[in-house]
């Protein structure tokens, strides 16, 4: 690996790290990098998957004060995470890799869109919390709830690109509980799904990961979760949200090239 493309990767991986913790689509910045670099794609989301780990234990440990009196929630929701992170591994270990080549540009598009009106649903989802007759509570809502991260923990073991905003969404509006909360719980269910998915590439998939992109990122990422549960919450919103657009936007233009080739 060249020390260039390294040090973009590294670059990367922090910028990753911190708004995984933060908002919840680093992927959308370490995949294109990969892309854009010439890493096949099953290669990049397996070996992205894993180097982000790191991120996600420091990120989630980072929240862990935000999640006082919510640990049973987080119990009940913890197996639908790991369920949902197996499946997705499953699909993307066994379905041709032609079919990750078409799926991953509509995949990336749905990311982008839940980033660019993420400010929307939080808003909706702040106004449900401020009038608690519009409230939707946990006792009401259990088996839906969970049908949700579990699908929520499929679409981030097969991809995991802004399942993070996904589940934030879920959770925001299916539990009682503050959106810092939210982000807490969903910081533990995002780490959730990539151990179980790392676990599965481990097992099924080792000579499709590529190692010095796994070390490159998980140290980056370990940083930069940590910057995120300390700092990240002072950044601009808009300046995330560019960058992700931008980054993503040059991941679909990419896969795009390589199939219309």
């Amino acid at each position: 690996m060249e020390w260039l493309h390294g040090a973009l990767i590294f670059l990367a991986g922090i910028w990753a790290g911190t708004i995984n913790t933060v908002v919840g689509s680093g992927t959308l910045v370490t995949f294109p990098v990969l892309v854009a670099l010439g890493t096949a794609p099953v290669t990049a989301s397996i070996s992205n998957a894993m180097g982000l780990i790191a991120g996600n234990v420091s990120g989630a440990l980072g929240y862990r004060k935000q999640l006082q009196g919510r640990w049973r929630s987080l119990a009940t929701l913890m197996p639908a995470s790991l369920l949902g992170g197996v499946t997705g591994a499953y699909l993307l270990l066994h379905l041709p890799e032609e079919v990750f080549q078409y799926v991953a540009p509509v995949l990336i598009v749905c990311a982008l869109l839940l980033v660019v009106f993420q400010p929307r649903l939080q808003r909706w989802v702040r106004n449900r919390e401020q009038v608690p007759g519009n409230a939707l509570k946990d006792k009401n809502h259990g088996v839906l709830l969970l049908v949700l991260v579990f699908l929520a923990g499929v679409y981030g073991g097969y991809f995991v690109a802004a399942q993070g905003v996904l589940l934030v969404g879920i959770l925001g509006v299916f539990m009682a509980g503050t959106m810092q909360q939210a982000n807490a719980m969903k910081n533990f269910l995002v780490l959730a799904v990539n151990v179980v998915a790392a676990v599965s590439y481990l097992l099924f998939a080792f000579d499709r990961i590529s190692w010095p992109v796994v070390a490159l990122i998980a140290v980056s990422s370990l940083i930069g979760g940590l910057l995120g549960a300390k700092i990240g919450q002072k950044l601009k919103p808009v300046v995330l949200r560019t960058v992700i657009v931008v980054l993503g936007l040059l991941a679909l233009a990419v896969m795009l090239g390589k199939l219309l080739a």
